[in-house]
């Protein structure tokens, strides 16, 4: 059963045949040239996606529905599980975002270097106002490690550690299937996961984080 539309009360929505042959294609080769051996890769810039990524573009019209127009993206992850990258992630939220410099501000913390990107932790209000998209450049069924979601998980905040199976229990599960040229859209703080694929084969996923933010002080989003 697909989930309701209503990005506010389910946490997630699917958009089905999102992007025509031509976009995915363009998509591609501006991908074409990273490692194809990380099962999980930072991206600091994608000029060449820059127009489709914006407020009006292809891809950034749906994060801009939810946050207008003065939506950005703020984080990209190239996720490419296949066979020889076949992994488990377990039940967690994403609670951090990628900044140009480390500038200690009030509210802001822990500090962290991811693939040489720096990261923080920023108050779970500018986390709730968030959106994530994932560009599916693959198709993905249940035997495939689907994303996996809690619905309605997003709208307890921080969800404690040793809290998340109970919050899980309660609010169920959903796969987000997808075939290629999909988007899905969920809540940023929403509680997810993924399975190893039990019939493995290639599963890429463009993971974009949008914001509509300003950080306060001389932070600076790295924007894409």
């Amino acid at each position: 059963m697909e989930p309701p539309t209503d990005l506010g009360a389910y946490g997630a929505q699917h958009i089905p045949a999102a992007l025509d042959a031509p976009t995915l294609a363009l998509i591609e080769t501006a991908l074409a040239t990273l490692p194809a051996d990380q099962p999980g890769l930072r991206l600091a810039s994608l000029p060449a996606l820059a127009a489709m990524l914006g407020a009006t573009g292809t891809i950034g019209r749906h994060a801009a529905a939810h946050l207008g127009l003065e939506a950005k993206p703020v984080r990209a992850i190239l996720f490419d599980k296949n066979p020889a990258t076949n992994w488990a992630l377990g039940w967690h939220q994403d609670r951090t975002i990628a900044v140009t410099a480390r500038i200690d501000t009030p509210g802001y913390g822990p500090w962290t270097i991811k693939s040489g990107i720096c990261h923080v932790a920023p108050p779970q209000a500018l986390l709730d106002r968030m959106v994530t998209l994932r560009v599916h450049l693959d198709p993905v069924d249940a035997g495939n490690g689907p994303l996996l979601i809690a619905p309605g998980s997003h709208r307890h905040g921080r969800v404690p550690e040793g809290e998340v199976s109970a919050f899980v229990g309660r609010c169920g599960t959903h796969a987000c299937l997808a075939e290629r040229g999909d988007i899905w859209l969920y809540a940023t703080p929403i509680l997810h996961a993924s399975d190893a694929a039990t019939n493995p084969r290639r599963r890429r996923v463009l993971h974009l984080d949008y914001s509509a933010d300003t950080l306060p002080g001389a932070l600076e989003w790295v924007e894409l």
